[in-house]
């Protein structure tokens, strides 16, 4: 079993920055490919990044070369910088590890994660 614990939501104004962290409670971390997912009010649950073993990303497009998904394997952490924060970016933000051993994939889909954390808001005032 592995728990995600996410922190570092809040309030900010368009334009500003937030950094996310998710630690996770299992020293085999370093081998789950991870997550970040957003989910504003009355929407599904979207992709936002993924970051492999080996330290490949994929990014959706909506915040491409504003987000960096980046991992601390020492740490067992995985942060999220969002930059130039737009008000579209408001959701409240999932951690996810996949469980499963994919050396050369990063899934955009929720249900190929089986843990996550519990969720932080992020809410970005225009």
């Amino acid at each position: 079993q592995v728990q995600l614990v996410e922190s570092g939501g809040g309030l900010v104004q368009a334009g500003g920055s937030l950094r996310l962290s998710c630690t996770a409670s299992r020293r085999t971390f370093s081998n789950y490919t991870m997550a970040w997912f957003r989910q504003a009010p009355g929407k599904e649950r979207d992709f936002v990044t993924g970051i492999n073993w080996s330290g490949d990303t994929v990014y959706a497009d909506s915040v491409k070369g504003r987000f960096t998904i980046s991992r601390d394997n020492g740490k067992n952490t995985v942060y999220l910088q969002m930059n130039s924060l737009k008000p579209e970016d408001t959701a409240v933000y999932y951690c996810a590890a996949d469980a499963q051993w994919r050396p050369n994939s990063i899934l955009r889909i929720a249900r190929a994660y089986f843990y996550w954390g519990q969720g932080t808001q992020v809410t970005v005032s225009s």
